[in-house]
């Protein structure tokens, strides 16, 4: 191989030009293949292999057998979404909370983190939270900003609560145990949600107008009307403790316990008399959309990451932090999540995942860090990239699926007390490792 360039620099060139054409509005996976495959064949030429490398990079993706949990877990989400057991769990909390001040939107976080439970996605809760909770919010004259910052930071925590996809992605790719990623991610979901559930109680407890509580005369339910709609969450409990409980207890494998969960949502709308082809057919397309666009992210990034491997960059960067610059572990890990930050605006997290993940892991470890943990705090990172301009996934969609009355001014402003409140988390979680850590070392020996 003859590089002219130090590996440093091609780096930096890739980067620029994968920035670049993404500015003018083309697919991430083709501006991400075009680049890599490009790349190489400036840097080995035709003759050397390199107009082969991006194909047998990205054909690796087909011999991961973990991936059939991907469209396992999707399906299970879409279907729940499409039956209405969402609008049922929604009801539920809106009969029971509906009375106190920013009560619905109390409600509408609570059935966040159920979808998140039920999904692993970030797409799913937003696009129930948008078809769900936010007619209701508006005409119980909640603040704009309000709700769309409830929405979009509730949906985020899709990819941390287990069965996080980007987790299952993110033990595949670092070869670490998926259960000990899903244990570690409890305790710091958990977390967040309790941020935001404090911070909403509290705001809406000093400005009334921002989450109004209903009126005494439209929330008139007794107990025994109160008990029969909780019982609309029975179901979906059940079944998150099929699909986690199985896998945890060891009866399922993994892939096994993503088909106990794609074949128990199906049983689910049946008993609930929702089940039809109409339901059947719009979440399987739902399913193959949102699936077709995880894999042709993923293959593109393995073909990108290619040229990484090829060019050494995992010692080349090492060289860099440590040698070079002269930084601590603790600087090179902050040097990391703010580059997450940055590459989460212009990039999702299963692009950025793939292209980071085989750069960085192997320095955590010559750092002495805990992939387990880093694993945790890249989600938590890609979260906030989640939610912030110019090009934050959640921003788009709430943009495209709430009434127009919502401007992006009012979207962009909404996430911020939120997006603080993420920068908390971050820094509690690693100031105080155990946060993330506690579970997987008691239970799944991390």
């Amino acid at each position: 191989m003859d590089i002219s360039l130090a590996p440093e620099v091609i780096i930096v060139l890739m980067f620029s030009c994968l920035m670049l054409l993404m500015a003018t509005g083309q697919r991430v996976f083709g501006v991400m293949g075009f680049v890599g495959v490009a790349a190489a064949m400036w840097l080995w030429g035709g003759d050397g292999g390199a107009t082969d490398m991006g194909f047998n990079a990205a054909i690796k993706l087909f011999n991961w057998y973990p991936l059939l949990t991907l469209p396992m877990f999707i399906f299970m989400g879409y279907m729940l979404a499409e039956s209405g057991i969402a609008d049922d769990l929604y009801h539920a909390l809106h009969v029971w909370m509906g009375s106190l001040r920013g009560g619905l939107g109390v409600g509408t976080l609570f059935l966040m983190v159920m979808i998140s439970c039920m999904n692993g996605l970030s797409v799913a809760g937003m696009a129930i939270g948008c078809s769900v909770a936010l007619p209701e919010l508006v005409k119980r004259h909640y603040d704009k900003r309000m709700i769309s910052g409830i929405i979009q930071a509730g949906s985020s925590l899709g990819i941390l609560v287990p069965p996080s996809v980007v987790l299952v992605l993110y033990a595949m790719i670092a070869r670490q145990p998926v259960d000990a990623l899903w244990l570690a991610g409890i305790v710091p979901g958990l977390l967040l949600a309790a941020l935001f559930l404090v911070y909403i109680v509290v705001r809406c407890w000093l400005q009334p107008e921002l989450g109004p509580a209903i009126p005494p005369e439209e929330n008139r339910h007794t107990l025994a009307e109160k008990l029969q709609v909780l019982s609309a969450g029975i179901l979906p409990l059940l079944l998150m403790a099929a699909v986690i409980g199985s896998f945890f207890l060891g009866y399922a494998s993994l892939v096994e316990s993503s088909a106990i969960g794609a074949l128990a949502s199906i049983v689910i709308a049946f008993v609930r008399r929702r089940l039809s082809w109409l339901v059947f057919t719009n979440a399987l397309r739902q399913t193959l959309n949102a699936s077709a666009m995880f894999m042709w992210i993923m293959m593109a990034a393995l073909a990108f990451a290619a040229v990484f491997d090829g060019l050494g960059a995992v010692r080349a960067v090492e060289a860099l932090f440590l040698e070079d610059w002269g930084l601590t572990p603790w600087q090179v890990l902050t040097l990391m999540i703010l580059s997450f930050v940055i590459m989460g605006i212009f990039l999702d997290d299963t692009a950025m995942l793939i292209i980071v993940a085989p750069l960085y892991i192997p320095i955590i470890d010559t750092l002495g860090f805990s992939p387990i943990w880093f694993g945790v705090l890249y989600v938590l990172t890609c979260q906030i990239a989640y939610l912030t301009p110019p090009f934050g996934y959640n921003l788009f969609l709430m943009r495209a699926m709430s009434p127009p009355d919502f401007t992006i001014k009012d979207i962009y402003l909404s996430v911020v007390p939120f997006v603080l409140l993420m920068v908390v988390a971050i820094a509690l979680v690693m100031i105080f490792p155990q946060i993330a850590l506690w579970l997987p070392e008691r239970f799944a020996g991390a």
